[in-house]
């Protein structure tokens, strides 16, 4: 099949989709190399088995974006289209499975005596799998206005950075390593430490909106207003755990039936 050609400004914007892509992967799997990768050939892990299906789902994510902006970027439109129903379905499996595996942690801990902090930590990963396909739905109903679809795929994607860029602090500031070592192995951490990654998740947007503006005179409205509510949901949520209102949901989801 001939590649579609391409203008050099839409060229330009292509490439630096590529090397956001790029970024992601690098950010994805460092981030997870001490507490998951490294630890599996090792024989150190330990976890339930979700948390593999949770972690080859995620990850598969930033290489399927990294190949799809890549198809776009050279002017492969056709796989590019064909490969995006494939996507759906990553994307699909990637939210029930990050759901259940949120719902598994937290009745683990609940279990282990941490009632009320393993409730307050599960808005991190459950909101984050319902701002995920919020996102990528609407990235879908937008497929054919591609300067809409693009942009919303690329928020969807930066908003998962948020659990590999937390890795980063748990092994530096969090005291975190060495063989086993990994989130959710000892007692809940309070929300509030998801802050530090979500911060670098809000700048991973300003490099987007940044670029845009420069390219175009002007910030896209998707960065504007899907970035921003990217950032407050990430940083916001961690003051609502606490609250008798999740905690109540938190313990309604706690009763569903998770296989690990």
């Amino acid at each position: 099949m001939t590649a579609t050609a391409i203008n050099p400004s839409r060229r330009a914007m292509g490439t630096f989709y590529v090397w956001m892509a790029g970024l992601f992967v690098l950010i994805a799997f460092s981030g997870f190399a001490e507490t998951y990768w490294l630890q599996i050939p090792a024989g150190t892990f330990t976890g339930a088995p979700l948390l593999h299906l949770h972690g080859i789902l995620f990850s598969a994510w930033t290489l399927f974006f990294l190949s799809q902006t890549w198809l776009a970027a050279t002017g492969r439109m056709q796989h590019h289209r064909a490969w995006g129903v494939a996507g759906v379905s990553l994307a699909t499996a990637m939210v029930f499975v990050g759901m259940a595996t949120g719902i598994a942690s937290m009745q683990k801990d609940v279990a282990e005596g941490f009632a009320q902090q393993a409730r307050a930590f599960a808005i991190v990963p459950l909101t984050a799998a319902v701002l995920f396909a919020v996102l990528v739905a609407w990235a879908v109903v937008t497929v054919k206005t591609p300067e809409i679809h693009k942009r919303l795929m690329m928020l969807a994607t930066i908003s998962i950075l948020q659990a590999p860029i937390g890795r980063f602090f748990f092994l530096t500031v969090g005291g975190g390593g060495g063989p086993g070592s990994r989130p959710g192995s000892g007692p809940p951490a309070p929300a509030v430490t998801t802050i530090g990654a979500g911060v670098i998740v809000a700048v991973l947007i300003l490099v987007a909106l940044v670029y845009d503006w420069r390219k175009n005179g002007k910030p896209h409205p998707v960065y504007l207003i899907g970035g921003a509510a990217v950032v407050l949901i990430e940083i916001g949520r961690t003051a609502l755990g606490d609250t008798a209102q999740w905690q109540a949901i938190a313990r309604y989801l706690g009763t569903f039936t998770t296989y690990t």
